[in-house]
C-alpha cells in the first residue's frame, strides 16, 4: 500500500526547499492536495514572497486560509512577464480547475444571459440560463437581474432590426411570413449575405454593450447620408430605428452631475448563507444594464475576495470597448492597482477603480447596495419557503431528517413503444438539472403493443442503484449522490414493483421510497394499503407535486425525441450503404426526413461523408 504524501506544513525541510525554487517574479501559483487536485490558485507580483506568507506563523490568516494551508502537499508556479498577464492567467486557471478554496461565483442559472453566436455564419440571438464555453467567438452579455426587462428589450430589438426569428427554417424552399413583414431578412434562404447580416447584429450588440447613444449617432449619420442621396425609404427606416432606440432607454435616467463619463458601480451585501452582488452600468447618465451575481458564503467569508473575483470574472469576458472609464467600488480590494492597469491596457486608456467619497457617487453606490439587499432578501425568502416545505414533508413522511436530495422517477411510452424512464433530482427543493438522467428501457418484454410500467420502473431502479448493490461497503448516507427520498410517479402497483426491486438489492432499509398518484395527489408508503391523510395544498405535498410533474415532463420529452428519431430512421434504414453515422449527419444537415426527400442530387452531395454514388442511391430511393 502506498504511503500517503505528507503535507508541506508537516515537512519543514521540503517546504523550505520548494519555496527556494519559486522565483521573485510575477506569476500564478497553484496549491495542490495529496491527490494532486488544485485547492487554491493565486497570483502575485513576487511569487516567492506571496507563497511564503501563507506558511509564516506570524502571518494572520483567515480560518479558511489556515484550513487550506494544512492540506497543501505541493506548490506549482507559472511565471509571467507582467502583472496583467498573471491576472488573466489566474482567472482562466480558476475557471478550468475550480479549486475548492477559491471564492467562486455560483453558476446555478439564477440569472439569465443574452447570447449572440458569432461562431455561426448567420448568428443567433437568444436568452439562456447557462453560459456555455464551447466556442470562444460566441458572446454572452449579463447576467441580468431583471429577466422580464431583458425579454422585453430583446422583443423590442427584434422589432427595430430585421433579425433571424426562428432557430430552424419553417419551409425548405421559401421564407416564412416574417420575411414578408420585414421582421426577418430571409436568413433561411440566404437572401442576405452573412457579412450584411452580421453588420445588423453588430448594431444590436451595441445596445447590450451599453453603447446605445453611440449607435444612435451612427444611425443619425447614416440617415442624413441616405437623405442626401435621395434614398428616402432607407432614411425613413433609419429614422424609425432611431426613435425606437431613444424610447427604449427613455425611462432609465440616472441623475449624476457628470453624464459624459461611462462608469460601473458595484456593491455587495451578504448574510450568513448567501452573498448578493449587483453591478450597475451607467452610460451618459443612463442606467443601461443591471447585472447580478450570487454566491454561497462560508464561515470564513471574505467580502474583499468575492468582490475581486466578481470584477476579474466579469471584465475578463467583456469586449474591450465595453470597459468603462471608471469603476466605483464599495471598498478597496487587494489587487486594485493591478486590475486597474490590466483594464487600462485592454481599453487603451485610463480605467480608474475608486471607492467614492463625493456625495453623488457615494449615493450611486448606496443605490446599488440597496438593490443588492432587496435581491438577497428575495432569495432568502425563497430559500426559507423551500426549507419550510421540506420540513413539512419530513413530518408528513416521518423522516428522521429533512430530505435534501429528492429523486423523482416516471415512465413514458405509447402502448409499449419507445418506452423510456426519467430521473429528476431536486436539491434543497430546487431542480438540479445537471443530475437528471434518461433511460431507454431495455427489457425485451416491453415492446410495441405490450407495455409494463412495473417492469420498466424495476429496471430503472436496478440500473440507478446497481453500484450500491454490487458494493455493499460503498458509503451511502455520506454519499451526496445517494438520495434522501425516492418518489415514484404512480400508485400502489408502481410502488410495489420498486419496493420489490430495492429489497432484492438490499437497499430498502437505507432508501425511503414513496409514490404520488395523480388524480387525488395521494401519497402511498411501502406496505400500506391506504394513502396518507394529507392536504394536496400543504407545502410538503406541493414539493412532491413539483418533483412528480418535472419527472413526467422530462420523461415525455425524451419519449417524443425517441419516437421522432425512430420514425426518421425507419425509412433511412432501408437505403443500402447508409449507416447510422451517415443517417445522423444527414438529419443534422437537413433537419428532417421531409427535407432530405425534397433535396436535389447536388444538395445531397454537399453533405460531408455523402459521395456521388451514395447521394444517387438516396435520391433514387425517394424518387
Amino acid at each position: 500500500m502506498t504511503a500517503a504524501v505528507p503535507t508541506l506544513i508537516h515537512n519543514p525541510e521540503q517546504l523550505e526547499a520548494r519555496l527556494q525554487e519559486i522565483p521573485l517574479q510575477p506569476g500564478v501559483y497553484l496549491m495542490r492536495d495529496r491527490d494532486g487536485n488544485a485547492i487554491y490558485i493565486g497570483k502575485s507580483t513576487k511569487l516567492r514572497s506571496r507563497v511564503r506568507s501563507y506558511f509564516r506563523r506570524s502571518q494572520a490568516l483567515s480560518e479558511q486560509k489556515q484550513l487550506m494551508v494544512q492540506q497543501v502537499a505541493d506548490i506549482e508556479f507559472i511565471v509571467t512577464d507582467t502583472e496583467a498577464e498573471a491576472l488573466a492567467l489566474e482567472a482562466n486557471l480558476v475557471k478550468q480547475e475550480q479549486p475548492y478554496f477559491n471564492v467562486l461565483l455560483k453558476d446555478d442559472k439564477k440569472y439569465p444571459y443574452l447570447c449572440i453566436t458569432w461562431s455561426e455564419d448567420y448568428p443567433r440571438i437568444f436568452i439562456t440560463r447557462k453560459r456555455r464555453r464551447n466556442n470562444e467567438k460566441d458572446r454572452y452579455y449579463g447576467p441580468y437581474v431583471d429577466t422580464g426587462a431583458l425579454r422585453r428589450t430583446l422583443q423590442l430589438v427584434k422589432q427595430i432590426f430585421p433579425l433571424r426569428q426562428r432557430p430552424r427554417p419553417l419551409f425548405k424552399d421559401r421564407p416564412c411570413l416574417n420575411y414578408d413583414l420585414g421582421r426577418c431578412p430571409g436568413v433561411c434562404q440566404e437572401l442576405i449575405s452573412p457579412d450584411e447580416y452580421r453588420q445588423t447584429l453588430q448594431k444590436v450588440a451595441m445596445i447590450f454593450q451599453g453603447r446605445s447613444q453611440e449607435l444612435v449617432r451612427d444611425l443619425s449619420s447614416q440617415m442624413q447620408q441616405a437623405s442626401a442621396n435621395l434614398d428616402f425609404e432607407k432614411a425613413a427606416k433609419l429614422r424609425d430605428q432611431i426613435q425606437a432606440l431613444e424610447q427604449l432607454n427613455a425611462h432609465q435616467k440616472v441623475s449624476l452631475p457628470d453624464d459624459t463619463v461611462s462608469r460601473d458601480a458595484i456593491a455587495i451585501v451578504s448574510n450568513h448563507q448567501h452573498a448578493s452582488i449587483q453591478l450597475f452600468q451607467v452610460r451618459a447618465g443612463k442606467l443601461v444594464g443591471r447585472l447580478g451575481f450570487f454566491a454561497d458564503v462560508s464561515p470564513a467569508f471574505n467580502s474583499e475576495d468575492l468582490l475581486q473575483r466578481v470584477i476579474q470574472d466579469h471584465y475578463a469576458t467583456v469586449d474591450d470597448v465595453e470597459i468603462p472609464s471608471e469603476i466605483l467600488l464599495p471598498q478597496a480590494i487587494f489587487d486594485q492597482e493591478i486590475i486597474s492597469n490590466w483594464l487600462s491596457h485592454r481599453k487603451g486608456r485610463k480605467v480608474a477603480l475608486t471607492v467614492p467619497q463625493r456625495q453623488a457617487k457615494a449615493e450611486l453606490i448606496a443605490m446599488v447596495e440597496q438593490n443588492a439587499h432587496y435581491e438577497l432578501e428575495r432569495t432568502q425568502r425563497v430559500a426559507d419557503r423551500n426549507q419550510q416545505a421540506l420540513q413539512d414533508l419530513a413530518e408528513i413522511l416521518d423522516l428522521p431528517e429533512v430530505p435534501r436530495r429528492i429523486e423523482g422517477y416516471d415512465i413514458s411510452h405509447i402502448q409499449g413503444s419507445n418506452a423510456v424512464g426519467s430521473q429528476v433530482v431536486f436539491i434543497d427543493g430546487i431542480p438540479a438539472k445537471q443530475h437528471y438522467r434518461r433511460y431507454k428501457i431495455k427489457d425485451a418484454n416491453v415492446r410495441e403493443g405490450h407495455s409494463d410500467d412495473y417492469a420498466s420502473l424495476a429496471e430503472v431502479m436496478r440500473r440507478r442503484f446497481r453500484k450500491y448493490a454490487e458494493n455493499p461497503d460503498l458509503p451511502r448516507q455520506e454519499d451526496s449522490a445517494f438520495p434522501d427520498l425516492v418518489m415514484i410517479d404512480g400508485g400502489k402497483g408502481q410502488l410495489s414493483a420498486v419496493v420489490e426491486q430495492l429489497q432484492q438489492m438490499d437497499l430498502l432499509g437505507d432508501l425511503p421510497v414513496i409514490s404520488l398518484a395523480k388524480q387525488r395527489e395521494e401519497i402511498f408508503l411501502p406496505g400500506e394499503s391506504l394513502p396518507l391523510e394529507t392536504d394536496a395544498e400543504q407545502l410538503g405535498v406541493q414539493v412532491l407535486r413539483r418533483v412528480r410533474d418535472e419527472a413526467h415532463r422530462f420523461a415525455v420529452s425524451f419519449h417524443r425525441q425517441q419516437r421522432t428519431a425512430k420514425m426518421q430512421r425507419s425509412r433511412l434504414d432501408d437505403i443500402p450503404g447508409l449507416g447510422f453515422q451517415r443517417q445522423q449527419t444527414l438529419l443534422a444537415h437537413f433537419r428532417s426526413l421531409e427535407y432530405i426527400r425534397q433535396a436535389s442530387l447536388e444538395q445531397l452531395q454537399e453533405v460531408p461523408g455523402i459521395g456521388k454514388s451514395l447521394a444517387q442511391q438516396i435520391y433514387d430511393y425517394f424518387h
